[in-house]
This record gives C-alpha cells, structure tokens and sequence, in this order.
C-alpha cells in the first residue's frame, strides 16, 4: 500500500512537472466570457499585460471561442493599446473564421470551434510596464451574437505552448 501512494504521488509530480514544462513560455494568457446576449458594440474586454523583459522577442496571440452558429467568415475588431507612459494606439484587426468554402478555421466538435490567430511575431515591446489591451467588437452589427470568449496570450518567441481553449 505504502510503494503504491509513494508511485502515485511520483506519477501526480511528474505529470504536473509536465504541464508546467509545456507552459514556461506562457508570460500572459486570459480569456474572457462574452455574455450569452451578445457582444455589444461599445463594450470592450480588457487585457492588463506586465512586461518586465524589453530584450525578448514575444509573440502575441488572439482566442476565439464560437459557436457554429455565427454567421460571418470573418471577425473584425478594434484593438486600442495603452502603453506604459499612458500614450494609445489604436489598430483594426481582421480575423479570418472560415475558409471560403464555409469550413471553419480552428479547431472543436459539435457546435464549438476554437481559433487562434498569431496577431505578431517575435516583437519586441519598447519599455517594461503594463500594457492594457481593449478589444472591442466592429462587425457593424450593434450587438454581435455567437462569440463566447476572447482571450489573449503573450509567449515567449520559440517556445511550444499546449492550447487550453
């Protein structure tokens, strides 16, 4: 009994030894819940980033879950920036959700589709501090249905990273 608990607890520590591992790239990951009415125009989802390495190239990604129920092949968002000395930038993205032929991008089962989309590669942020990103919805679509999560991660630039959608 006693060789069992002591091979189980060695299995339990390697196996979180493991998941860390995979994720020591990982500087920054969060995901949003969108509510379930919608995502509405004027509402942002906000994104407090702390980089504290200027030297290191990161790359930057965007999360999108959704239900096979959207109705677009495509996302468009706002995605405003305030730096560390409080200056902002403001950037429209555009996100491809389907391939032309109506196959979703990303990857799910049944309703569910998760997309990730490298928004950047190997960049370098100018000065250590807290970066805050908003996202906000511009689909020309007051309230736009189907989006469930939005999440951004910031990874170190080379490292392999398990998706948790």
């Amino acid at each position: 009994m006693k060789n069992r608990f002591g091979s189980f607890v060695m299995l339990t520590f390697l196996a979180g030894l493991v998941l860390v591992s995979c994720n020591s790239g990982v500087m920054y990951d969060a995901r949003v819940d969108l509510p379930e009415t919608g995502w509405y125009k004027d509402e942002a989802v906000k994104f407090d980033v702390d980089i504290t390495d200027t030297l290191l190239p990161y790359d930057f990604n965007l999360n999108i879950n959704h239900t096979t129920d959207y109705r677009y092949a495509n996302l468009y968002l706002f995605m405003i920036t305030r730096f560390p000395d409080g200056k902002m930038s403001r950037d429209t993205l555009e996100v491809m959700m389907a391939y032309p032929d109506g196959e979703w991008l990303g990857k799910g089962w049944g309703t569910f589709r998760d997309r990730e989309e490298n928004l950047r590669t190997e960049l370098f942020f100018p000065r250590t501090g807290v970066y805050t990103f908003y996202l906000q919805q511009a689909m020309r679509v007051d309230t736009l249905k189907d989006i469930r999560r939005i999440g951004l991660q910031v990874v170190l630039s080379g490292e392999q990273v398990s998706h948790n959608y």
